[in-house]
């Protein structure tokens, strides 16, 4: 059964009962509308309680069913919608968890709505490439104003009903409590039926002043080409007109988006994190280790972000420094920046204290030694690292999870400076590690299993999107970001210049370009790991232009200067002409004629490497999946997401011609064969 019934006196009450998020599937439509059919029937039933459970009213449509061919089975939930608002009773929803997507539109076409303080509501649809399609972007404009409902809509921004009955004017919520809300909405609805009144938010007038330009300015800017938001805005302001002609605009919109290739990666990349989570080859079984208090090594810039993580989720925290004046360092930054979040009332004063007395600093492994769990966020060196991990067997606990944050060194070598190979892990967190949402696992070749499934449920417990890889240089992620800027760096060498790649990718979709990402990161960081490989390949290609950077200092923003120059106090990269002379001086010295390249080709020339380089990844067991290959992208490095992440923008591009480009740009290396072999089949990817 997808909904029960029950009656309370003369108020029948519909609960959701779809696990594990009630979503609106065809099934529970059905059953919503046979038990309000029978309520309307009911002699004794004076008017209607909609609910779910108290984790969640409705979590919105199934995603699965979005785009399948629509049945003529109904209702449709915009039909659904429109039994409720012509009832004869009073429909009363009463809300409680989360209230998301099409849960909110049912709700919003109710007569009154009874919620939670704490319950959530949003209409996140955007963030599928789509917009609502059951009146949320009429209705919720005409029950608070403009510029909320516009906010919520083009962001797909989460609210609690607590803080949206706050607002002046507001007529989304008829009465907000504090628990209990199920009966709070019996006696509710007891009340209303007494009443007589059914109101109807469709027959709300939107509020006329607010001025939406100003959000179209910023989501012109921050959009780089994703079209939901822009047409979500527009239909938002379609709600100070007559309800029924932007009822319409929305269908035909949503129609519109649906079959678009945005929203076909979108809701791959939905599908994905989630895929992402499923780990094949485990044992049956496998159960996570409790972990209830975690270590730090390290209070730099990466374990401050990492402690971070943990003290944001409640778990106590032990940070170790060598010595106290780096650990004082540590620990002020971390309260400098929970003081930021308390400037901007992200946070309160209380909740900044009670995460910093979670934290316990010291400068002695032996108080680790209680921890269930430490991650090693030290110097990316294979020395250091040997240090540290011999020290933390020594110390920690029998099993304890020792995991490493490197970012591109043999996790099965760090394994080995241990008696217990089998608890050690990789766990690289990305910078900045506290607001970054990708979590890399690390499988090294003894890895338990019961470490490797502590370790995603541990990450997913404070937020990150987890996604397991096996061991190589650079992982999944860094490794193809290797071939990424080798590939930009082959342009720059040939006549391209930073600025112009970096506008190119912008221009596809990317936050930054490589150029002024890798000046945000810090040019030091890749000069390090270059120096490295150099050591460990001399016959290894140098990066010349990168190193001679480097040379000069100039490591970017931190420096006031990279591949850009920088202001004092600000951000703006500016064209250098300590870098355009850097380049004419090669291009002398090498002899090489500079071409031309247009903003298209330098887009597939960068993206296409990072494919070839992730087939080849998925070919050598690295990854486990190409939609997993996509996740990494997605959540740790930028790739715009509407389009999907680069595995699946190539199966959209054509394997066969993914193959052609990469032959005509370097002829001297042969694409990946799982490449190669999949374009031949007329296969994709995913």
């Amino acid at each position: 059964m997808s909904t029960q019934y029950s009656v309370v006196g003369s108020v029948a009450i519909i609960h959701l009962d779809n696990p594990p998020l009630n979503g609106l599937s065809l099934s529970t439509r059905q059953g919503i509308l046979r038990d309000f059919t029978r309520a309307l029937d009911a002699p004794g039933i004076d008017s209607i309680v909609l609910t779910g459970n108290a984790a969640d009213f409705s979590a919105g449509a199934d995603i699965s069913e979005v785009a399948a061919p629509r049945s003529a089975a109904g209702p449709s939930l915009r039909e659904l919608i429109e039994a409720f608002e012509d009832s004869s009773k009073p429909v009363v929803a009463a809300i409680e968890g989360t209230c998301f997507g099409g849960g909110l539109e049912l709700a919003l076409g109710a007569h009154y709505r009874v919620a939670a303080t704490t319950a959530k509501v949003a209409l996140p649809d955007v963030k599928l490439g789509l917009v609502p399609g059951a009146g949320g972007t009429q209705r919720l404009p005409r029950a608070l104003d403009m510029r909320t409902a516009a906010d919520m809509i083009t962001g797909g921004s989460t609210r609690t009903a607590g803080s949206l009955a706050a607002i002046p004017g507001q007529k989304l919520f008829d009465l907000v409590v504090d628990a209990d809300t199920v009966t709070a909405a019996t006696r509710f609805a007891t009340r209303m039926a007494a009443s007589g009144r059914r109101p109807r938010i469709r027959d709300l007038v939107a509020a006329e002043g607010d001025d939406l330009g100003t959000l179209h300015t910023q989501l012109t800017k921050r959009s780089r080409g994703f079209a939901a938001p822009l047409i979500a805005l527009d239909l938002v302001e379609r709600a100070r007109g007559p309800f029924t002609e932007g009822l319409d605009a929305e269908q035909a919109a949503f129609l519109e988006l649906v079959g678009s290739d945005q929203s076909a990666a979108l809701r791959h990349a939905f599908f994905a994190e989630r895929t992402a989570r499923r780990i094949p080859g485990m044992a049956a079984g496998t159960v996570a280790r409790p972990v209830q208090k975690v270590a730090v090594v390290g209070a730099g810039t990466m374990g401050g972000g990492i402690a971070m993580n943990f003290l944001d989720a409640d778990i106590p925290v032990a940070m170790l420094e060598t010595s106290q004046e780096p650990l004082d360092r540590g620990l002020a930054t971390i309260r400098r920046n929970y003081q930021s979040q308390v400037n901007r009332g992200k946070l309160t004063p209380e909740a900044l204290e009670r995460r910093m007395g979670l934290l316990d600093p010291t400068v002695d492994y032996a108080d680790l030694a209680d921890c269930d769990l430490v991650i090693e966020a030290v110097f990316e060196d294979m020395d250091v690292k040997r240090v540290v991990f011999t020290k933390l067997d020594e110390v920690m606990k029998r099993g304890a999870i020792l995991a490493s944050n490197t970012s591109t060194l043999d996790v099965d070598v760090i394994a080995e400076f241990t008696g217990r190979p089998a608890d050690v892990v990789g766990m690289h967190f990305f910078s900045p590690a506290n607001v970054m949402t990708l979590l890399e696992i690390v499988r090294a070749d003894k890895t338990a299993d019961d470490v490797l499934a502590t370790a995603s449920a541990l990450g997913r417990r404070v937020g990150k999107v987890t996604v397991v890889a096996g061991v190589c240089d650079g992982f999944i992620g860094n490794r193809m970001l290797a071939r990424y800027r080798r590939a930009s760096d082959r342009l720059l060498e040939v006549g391209a210049s930073p600025e112009q790649i970096d506008s190119a990718m912008e221009g596809f979709g990317y936050a930054m370009g490589p150029y002024r990402a890798g000046d945000l990161a810090g040019g030091d960081i890749g000069w390090a790991i270059r120096k490295r490989r150099y050591a460990e390949n001399p016959a290894a290609p140098r990066n010349e232009l990168a190193d001679r950077l480097c040379e000069m200092g100039r490591f970017g923003q931190k420096t006031g200067a990279g591949w850009y120059d920088y202001e004092p106090g600000r951000r703006d990269a500016i064209p250098s002409p300590v870098v355009a002379a850097l380049l004419e001086s090669h291009y002398r010295d090498t002899g090489i004629r500079r071409q031309n390249f247009s903003a298209e080709e330098i887009v597939q020339r960068l993206v296409f490497a990072l494919v070839d380089e992730g087939a080849r990844i998925l070919d050598e067991g690295i990854a486990l999946r190409a939609s997993d290959i996509d996740v990494v992208y997605l959540a740790g490095y930028g790739f715009p997401r509407h389009r999907g992440g680069p595995m699946f923008h190539a199966d959209g591009v054509g394997l066969d011609r993914v193959e052609e480009a990469l032959r005509r740009f370097d002829e001297s290396t042969e694409p990946a064969p799982l490449l190669t072999r999949l374009a031949k089949e007329g296969r994709t990817f995913n």
